[in-house]
Order: C-alpha cells, then sequence, then structure tokens
C-alpha cells in the first residue's frame, strides 16, 4: 500500500524495506536473511534515519519492525564489531561507540513502535523489543541477552527498562546468565502482548498498529508521551507534570482536539489531520 506522505522516506538501500501496510501505519522490515538480519554500522545509520523521518513525518502515528527469514534480528554484527576491535581504528568511531548504536533500543522517540517478532530476537535485536511499545510475538519466537558470553553486555539501552517490566530478579535471570527464554515465557515475564502462529504475527501486529493509528495522531503523541515520562522517570507527579507542560500545551493548540470533540458531539467518525506534535 502506498502512502501519502509529506517527504519521501530516506534511502534504505542496505538493510531495511518500507511499506504502508494500514492507513498511517509503517512497516519496517530488516532484510538482511543470511547474517540473521544483525545490525552493521552502515545498517543502524539507515535505522537511525528512519525514526528520525518517522516522528517527523505527520501523516504517519505508528511503526511496525519485523525481520526477513528465520530472525527477527541477532542485533549487532559480531563480526564487523570483531573486525574494527582488531583495526587502528578510532575507537570511538568503533561498533558500540558510534552515534548510531541507539537506532531503536535507545530511542524515546514520539511515536509508537510495534515488534512483531517472527524468530530470534538476540542481543540487541532482543533489546528493540524491550523498549517498544508493544510486541507480538510468533509462537517459535526466542529471545535472549547473551552478550556475557562474548565478553561485551547489553549497552544499547535495555537494562534500565528491562528491570521496570520484569524486576530485578528477573532481569538479572535473564541478562547476567544470557540464557534464551521462550515467547511463552517472554509473554508469562510481561516483554510479549501476545503469541500468535508464525504466519500470523505481522498481521496481528498490523491490526494492533491500524487500531491505534485510527485515534487522534496529537493524542497519540501525548499519550505515549506521558506513558514513557512514568516508565523512564520515579517521581510519578513530575511526569505528569512535565506532560502537561509539553505534549499536552502543544496538543491543545491543534485542530485535532476540536475534531474529536466536535465529532463526538455530532455523532460522527472524526476526520484527523496530520499531527502538530
Amino acid at each position: 500500500m502506498s502512502h501519502p506522505t509529506t517527504t519521501p522516506p530516506p534511502p534504505t538501500p542496505t538493510f531495511l524495506k518500507l511499506s504502508f501496510p494500514a492507513p498511517r501505519v509503517l512497516l519496517i522490515r530488516m532484510d538482511r536473511p543470511a547474517s540473521l538480519n544483525a545490525m552493521s554500522t552502515v545498517g543502524q545509520w539507515e535505522m537511525h534515519s528512519v525514526w528520525e523521518w518517522l516522528d517527523s513525518e505527520p501523516n504517519l502515528s505508528v511503526a511496525i519492525i519485523t525481520g526477513t527469514g528465520r530472525a527477527f534480528s541477532a542485533g549487532a554484527d559480531l563480526k564487523e564489531w570483531n573486525s574494527s576491535m582488531a583495526s587502528d581504528a578510532d575507537p570511538s568511531k568503533r561498533m558500540g561507540n558510534s552515534p548510531a548504536f541507539k537506532p531503536l533500543s535507545r530511542r524515546l522517540g514520539k511515536k509508537p513502535v510495534v515488534a512483531a517478532v517472527n524468530g530470534l530476537a538476540m542481543g540487541g535485536g532482543c533489546e528493540f523489543v524491550v523498549n517498544c511499545d508493544l510486541v507480538v510475538a510468533s509462537e517459535d519466537a526466542v529471545f535472549g541477552l547473551p552478550e556475557v558470553k562474548r565478553g561485551v553486555a547489553p549497552i544499547g539501552g535495555c537494562l534500565p527498562r528491562l528491570i521496570r517490566t520484569v524486576g530485578l530478579q528477573r532481569a538479572c535471570e535473564f541478562a547476567l546468565m544470557g540464557e534464551p527464554i521462550s515467547a511463552q515465557k517472554a509473554f508469562e515475564w510481561g516483554l510479549v502482548n501476545k503469541v500468535v502462529e508464525k504466519e500470523r504475527v505481522v498481521e496481528e501486529a498490523v491490526r494492533y498498529a491500524a487500531a491505534i493509528a485510527e485515534n487522534s495522531p496529537d493524542a497519540i503523541v501525548c499519550t505515549r508521551a506521558g506513558i514513557r515520562q512514568g516508565w523512564e522517570s520515579a517521581a510519578v507527579e513530575r511526569a505528569v507534570e512535565v506532560t502537561l507542560e509539553t505534549q499536552w500545551a502543544e496538543l491543545q493548540k491543534g485542530e485535532n482536539i476540536k475534531e474529536g470533540l466536535r465529532a463526538f458531539a455530532e455523532k460522527r467518525r472524526p476526520v484527523w489531520k496530520g499531527s502538530r506534535l
């Protein structure tokens, strides 16, 4: 499905394929199956550009991320990482230190992202999942943070967020042992919203995303911001105040709040404009 975006999407020749499966919904497919959709440095920059574009594009409200083949993503390309460690390259430019090394796992962003986990989600791929807003997993999906077994650490942003989602003891079991868990266990721990048959994982993610995208684009951004403020900080009242002072203040200046209230009074479906937030 094509989509009338106001600006063309960034080029994604190396790692990503973009499509629009429903109105206001962007589907991002990691497409490097021979490497289990592991990210090279180039791929990380590519993904960084796509998230920047998503948040600035007023005619998109939600994104879905999935993988091609048997993996969602194996995370960082460890072969490239190994080569960079053996070279004389500037350490600040090595994988793991690049500014692009936060394409999703450290992305705060404005708009929600649904993970459609079609298979292996390991290392940085699992970190992606921890930071997504909703997660649909196939029955055979596997999640793991095996970094400790490779001499590195999952420093992409998932560790403090993992604690907030599953608790200290489960986070320690998961990250310090480096052992994988099943989709069912991830569901029981609260990392996954729904487990479905493999052939339905993207379809179900689209269902979630399309249901979100039917709502006010401004209200989606504001509501997610309030949730994220509460997740990222411990002070509940301060989280509320920040959202009131920023996204809520902007929401009230736009046309969508007027349209939503007017449509309710007139007993009709609202016709939303692009997000101003």
